[in-house]
């Protein structure tokens, strides 16, 4: 099949069976066949062939990228196997959101640099999306559902959001019974105008689309939100990777189950990003099963919520 994903990028390029035929010694008779082969374990056709042009499909010019990215990752794979026995070495330049970036990969570089010593590593924690390619960055963490695009992801772990409250708050104010019950609660939420993909978003409530909730406090920063439920000031919807620890120590309660929208077809997740082909891609491939081994499967901040 690789040899017929390799004939396939060739003909998409040339967009002549006959050149690509005589570059590899082969009759063009040979050339169709490994293309039609190829169609057939795919269930799609590829290109539109007559005697006198070859054009790609709709779904051959979906599936030039992923072909692309399928030899780039095997060519990447033998490097990595190897470079196992040499000790690795250089500079990785790694980008995280801010406070995922403190409080889960901040931790996982040092205890990456204590088993790699040779290697160097440049963290940037910062909330801006950046351009891995203008930026010259290795590897990116990105939180939500992933646009399109030729990058090569990684899913670390789910994402999940959990609705909360610490005990002198709900003590006060009573424990809504309900996502719908919020509605009667100060509820604490993001500053600004752009929406927030799922937030106060409930699977079978008010058709999937956000709450109207309302709150007497408003911040650009997780954080802050979250220091402010803690001390009793309201409701919170935030990520277990954030409160997990305070739902555990007690200062929090989690409100309803943690019920995903099963229509939702794209689950958002936390994924490790890179660009195919980059000089730095074993190194990077080695930082990212890194992550993956120290966040662990399930995620450690996932596990108390888990018989829940």
């Amino acid at each position: 099949m690789l040899d017929a994903i390799r004939i396939y990028l060739a003909v998409a390029e040339t967009g002549n069976l006959s050149k690509v035929a005589k570059a590899r010694g082969l009759a063009v008779s040979s050339i169709s066949r490994k293309i039609d082969s190829l169609e057939t374990e795919l269930g799609f056709k590829l290109f539109n062939r007559n005697s006198r042009m070859v054009m790609l499909t709709d779904a051959g010019e979906q599936f030039l990228q992923r072909a692309k990215n399928i030899l780039v990752e095997l060519d990447e794979a033998k490097s990595s196997i190897s470079a196992l026995n040499a000790d690795p070495k250089g500079l990785l330049t790694i980008t995280a959101p801010s406070s995922f970036g403190r409080l889960h990969v901040a931790p996982a570089v040092v205890s990456f640099l204590k088993r790699y010593p040779l290697m160097d590593i440049d963290l940037n924690i910062n909330d801006d999306i950046v351009d891995l390619s203008s930026q010259r960055i290795d590897v990116a963490i990105r939180i939500g559902t992933l646009p399109d695009s030729d990058l090569v992801a990684t899913q670390l772990a789910p994402f999940r959001r959990i609705v909360c409250a610490s005990p002198q708050y709900l003590s006060q104010h009573g424990h809504p019974a309900s996502p719908q019950e919020l509605l009667q609660h100060n509820c604490l939420s993001p500053a600004g105008r752009k929406t927030v993909p799922g937030l106060w978003t409930f699977a079978g409530v008010n058709r999937s689309a956000a709450l109207p909730v309302r709150g007497n406090f408003r911040a650009n920063d997780i954080n802050s939100l979250l220091l402010a439920a803690i001390d009793g000031i309201g409701i919170v919807h935030l990520a277990t990777w954030l409160v997990s620890d305070m739902i555990s120590s007690g200062q929090l309660i989690q409100l309803f189950s943690d019920a995903r929208d099963p229509s939702q077809k794209m689950q958002p997740a936390i994924h490790a990003v890179r660009l195919p082909g980059r000089s730095h891609a074993t190194k990077a491939q080695l930082f990212i099963s890194h992550l993956k081994s120290e966040f662990g499967e399930p995620a450690y901040w996932d596990k108390p919520f888990l018989n829940q």
